[in-house]
């Protein structure tokens, strides 16, 4: 019997001890990345590396994560965290700018442009998002999948609408890259947290910026590390920043990164295509078997379930050892590539009891 890429990714690189079923949360760390992390540890520990890491290790991440979105690696920023990435976004805009926002969008994708003070913030519900573009909208913020619910925007629709009105796009993928295929190229702006679905370390995140918007983004982060020449730019001013998108990196963790490295590697050799099949296969399963028992969930095909009303019941869940999050009322339930028919039926057994 042949053995999917799924399967022995499943079998070679996780060992969950609990029915893991909250990704959307944090993801699980694959053996080889916990590896390259310890390996990383014990040489900072005993002294025996020049240094806190490998920028090699941290390019190679780059350039898988460049790989999953289907972009260039001069496309990639590096750093730690989405609400940084977003505040270099925020600070690309002019006073009085318009930027439209899911209503209950993630508050690091909004909130940097909030607290700014001087921009025009306009929020409207999801699925009238793309119908709101209008002109004089600058930026256009919201995620593929919401992180409360799962619900998968109409990329398409808002992409179409805010190139008609001449309104640039940032879209959030940390709750989508590394199960819904992500094309990068098609947004001007692209920010992804590295430890749901990418299975990186946390403190890895990755900004994406096209050719053109590169020229609006101030370089805030002016260290060495996003100099041309880094090791020549440790002392005074740098003289010349990366001439690419790495002259927006933050001075990164050098753990998570040897991490990330690999992680990103796994994802390439089982692909996001067949990740995307598994996982909103098993998704809905999962909604059946909650409608099944007199619970409706979120509509939708997103490999994240929510089921409203029901966020009550994730302790009592935790303590069956199925872990899963409760999100604005929601319990939430998120599928990926370790998880297995046997893990949507024991969560749906527990709910049952």
């Amino acid at each position: 019997m042949e053995t999917s890429a799924i399967d022995q990714a499943r079998a070679t690189e996780f060992a969950s001890g609990t029915t893991y079923l909250n990704t959307s949360t944090c993801g699980l760390l694959p053996r080889r990345a916990l590896q390259a992390v310890r390996a990383l540890a014990d040489e900072c520990a005993a002294g025996v590396r020049g240094g806190a890491g490998s920028f090699d290790a941290v390019d190679a991440a780059r350039a898988g994560f460049a790989r999953i979105a289907g972009v260039a690696p001069a496309r990639v920023a590096v750093g730690g965290s989405v609400a940084a990435h977003v505040g270099l976004v925020a600070a690309s805009l002019p006073p009085g700018a318009e930027v439209l926002a899911p209503t209950g969008e993630f508050s690091s994708v909004v909130s940097p442009f909030a607290v700014r003070g001087d921009l025009l913030m306009r929020y409207v519900p999801l699925a009238e998002l793309a119908g709101a573009v209008r002109p004089g909208t600058a930026l256009v913020a919201f995620s593929a999948a919401q992180s409360a619910d799962g619900r998968v925007a109409d990329l398409d629709a808002v992409r179409t609408a805010a190139a008609a009105h001449g309104a640039r796009t940032m879209l959030d993928a940390s709750q989508s890259a590394g199960w819904l295929p992500l094309d990068a190229g098609a947004y001007d702006y692209t920010v992804t947290g590295g430890y749901k679905f990418l299975l990186c370390p946390r403190g890895t995140s990755f900004l994406t910026v096209t050719e053109e918007a590169q020229g609006a983004v101030p370089s805030l982060y002016a260290g060495w590390v996003a100099a041309e020449d880094r090791w020549n730019s440790t002392y005074g001013p740098v003289e010349k920043l990366a001439s690419d998108a790495r002259r927006f990196d933050e001075p990164v963790a050098f753990l998570a990164y040897h991490g990330a490295e690999h992680s990103l590697e796994l994802l390439a050799e089982v692909g996001v295509d067949a990740v995307y099949a598994h996982a909103t296969g098993l998704a809905a399963r999962f909604r059946e078997g909650l409608a099944s028992l007199g619970h409706e969930a979120v509509p939708g095909t997103s490999a994240i379930v929510a089921v409203p009303g029901l966020g009550g019941r994730e302790s009592e869940l935790a303590a069956a050892g199925v872990m899963v999050s409760a999100r604005a009322g929601n319990l939430r339930a998120a599928f990926h590539l370790y998880n297995t028919v046997a893990d949507v039926d024991r969560a749906l057994e527990v709910l049952a009891g």
